[in-house]
């Protein structure tokens, strides 16, 4: 009796503890989900493709109307359009800062319309498909949902740095980095510059 209670005790130490096999196991188990949820998304990216396709972009001028001269309190201190037009893609990059300089933020908006931005923001959308979560000392980056939009997010933990990458309408992949931001001060200036507007 006292044996089979010993190895019955082993048996459940080896069970509780994060053995290669169990770790395994749990590996592929979120590789096999996660591909469903890929060729799931690939058949409706493949969908709002053929509708983008048809789409027209938007201009330099109407993704340089939609910037924010200000977010809060951080002034628009440049930008870029343009500079994928050579590729038929419609692309916007703006910074702001504060008046310090202590605070950073970058957004870069890519048009998904036309039959290139539709196959450059394909990519993009599978990999908003996946689930996933990695951390170690310094960093976190992890897919979550945020206003029923699937997010990525990424943040040092000292508050040093923080990016949101999302796409809007299934058709605008929006990223924003804030430096010396984090996750919750890039997420505000985010609702302030209204990404619902474009388009």
């Amino acid at each position: 009796m006292k044996k089979l209670l010993l190895i019955l005790a082993m048996v459940g130490a080896f069970m509780a503890c994060e053995n290669p096999v169990s770790k395994k196991i749990k590996e592929t188990k979120e590789t096999v989900s996660n591909t469903r949820k890929a060729v799931k998304e690939m058949e409706k990216v493949q969908e709002d493709m053929e509708e983008l396709k048809n789409e027209e972009p938007l201009t330099n001028e109407e993704l340089k109307e939609w910037l924010p001269d200000e977010i809060n309190g951080m002034k628009r201190t440049g930008y870029k359009a343009g500079q994928t037009a050579y590729l038929q893609i419609a692309q916007v990059e703006a910074t702001y800062q504060n008046e310090d300089k202590s605070k950073k933020l970058k957004i870069q908006v890519m048009d998904g319309a036309g039959e290139m931005g539709a196959a450059a923001t394909a990519g993009m959308r599978i990999l908003f498909s996946q689930d996933f979560e990695e951390e170690d000392e310094y960093k976190v980056r992890r897919t979550t949902k945020k206003d029923g939009n699937k997010v990525i997010e990424e943040y040092r933990k000292d508050g040093s740095r923080s990016e949101v990458q999302f796409m809007q309408d299934d058709r605008f992949y929006i990223q924003v980095t804030g430096t010396n931001m984090d996750l919750d001060e890039t997420w505000d200036a985010i609702a302030e510059m209204d990404p619902e507007d474009l388009g």
